[in-house]
């Protein structure tokens, strides 16, 4: 069901608001995708195949432990291959003109804390 105009235009003013009040938000939710490690994703699909057939060995010589040693490798294997990289746990990078705390002091800030700085930043117009 389309939006009426006066929806759509109400929608459009959020939108603008968003971006114009949090833009900080806006940059880590929307926008940015991180590239795909290959390299983890290729090791961790033949990991899973080695498991596959080492499970699928134990089941045929009717040994239990290949069996589970199989699975193990095939569950590691799949959690290799969908786990997001070092560089996707990389902080983002800081925004030029803002005067930040060294990052050891704001790592060892609460996360209420966090919050209280950043609504001071705002009220002050710094955003």
């Amino acid at each position: 069901m389309p939006l009426s105009e006066q929806e759509q235009r109400l929608l459009e003013e959020m939108e603008r608001s968003l971006y114009h009040n949090d833009a900080e938000f806006v940059a880590s939710v929307g926008g940015t995708r991180l590239r795909p490690n290959y390299r983890s994703i290729v090791l961790g699909v033949l990991a899973g195949v080695v498991g596959i057939a080492t499970l699928v060995a134990g089941v045929a010589v009717q040994q239990l432990w290949l069996g589970v040693i199989g699975f193990i490798i095939m569950f590691g294997g799949v959690l290799l291959a969908i786990t997001p990289g070092r560089g996707a746990r990389a902080a983002k990078p800081s925004s030029g003109g803002q005067a930040r705390r060294p990052a050891q002091a704001r790592s060892q800030q609460g996360f209420m804390d966090k919050l209280n700085d950043r609504w001071d930043r705002r009220q002050d117009g710094q955003q």
